[in-house]
């Protein structure tokens, strides 16, 4: 597992607070690995999941510490979404 994903996986759980989410959620971070999100927290997989959400390091990098706005990264294309918008929006309000 790359820094990167092992950085995130500890990233998401903080954001989380231990309440995990509903519904599963998959990042992609391109060229370092995927993460997934359940009801049990945040870890790394590559599992299916309801929405997979696909950036490069610098733009999920950015969504984590704020600078990024995950709807303006979608919308310029930085952030690509697969699978279920509103779990996509759910999870980002439960990031916020």
């Amino acid at each position: 597992m790359s820094d990167v994903v092992s950085q995130a996986v500890e990233a998401l759980n903080e954001k989380l607070g231990g309440d995990g989410f509903s519904g599963t959620a998959k990042f992609e971070i391109e060229g370092e690995g995927s993460v997934i999100i359940d009801s049990n927290g945040a870890r790394a997989g590559d599992e299916d999941a309801d929405v997979t959400m696909t950036a490069d390091v610098e733009t999920f990098q950015g969504i984590m510490s704020g600078d990024t706005n995950p709807t303006s990264a979608f919308m310029t294309g930085k952030l690509k979404v697969d699978g279920d918008m509103g779990m996509a929006m759910s999870l980002a309000s439960s990031l916020a």
